[in-house]
């Protein structure tokens, strides 16, 4: 996240010594300030003290992942991480058919304020419109681009096309 004391003091209303001392350990913060703390850091109190952890492990095989079509006839996907609380990055495989896109241009942003998508094409050509620019992928290319802005992919070739997509999760824009 990045942030610096003073920063998360301002954000979490816990003053930045008392925010020290909890870091180095030299006091236990109280429900209510460690309910504080967790909220500047956009978490939830068990996601700060980890209680929703199973361990430190997740596996998901590949008969256990979320398959779904797309919005579009031609795009199908499957989400390949676990849905975990305070996870702030998904991976997700497409394929796209020959002409299908992930979207259109007048759909609205599908992901939260700050986030930002990489995508690795696997096979085919592929087409990025952002914001409406268009910008042309081959096999092996990865771009990266603010996920917040309009945004869908197109395949204009004749074959299937494949690539991997991790979108994070960013701090809200003020």
């Amino acid at each position: 996240m990045g942030l610096s004391l003073r920063d998360l003091a301002e954000r979490s209303g816990v003053s930045a010594p008392m925010l020290s001392q909890v870091e180095r350990g030299e006091t236990s913060p109280t429900l209510v300030v460690a309910t504080r703390i967790a909220s500047g850091l956009e978490l939830s109190l068990s996601q700060l003290l980890r209680l929703d952890e199973g361990g430190a492990v997740t596996i998901v095989r590949a008969a256990e992942r979320r398959s779904a079509g797309g919005r579009r006839d031609g795009h199908r996907y499957e989400v390949m991480t676990p849905a975990l609380p305070g996870q702030r990055a998904e991976l997700s495989w497409h394929e796209l058919a020959p002409g299908a896109a992930t979207g259109g241009p007048d759909d609205p942003p599908m992901h939260e304020p700050g986030s930002r998508e990489s995508a690795l094409v696997q096979v085919g050509a592929l087409v990025l419109v952002c914001d409406g620019q268009r910008h042309e992928l081959a096999p092996g290319d990865c771009v990266t681009f603010d996920s917040d802005l309009p945004h869908h992919f197109e395949n204009p070739g004749p074959g299937t096309t494949t690539f991997l997509a991790v979108v994070t999760a960013g701090l809200r824009r003020s």
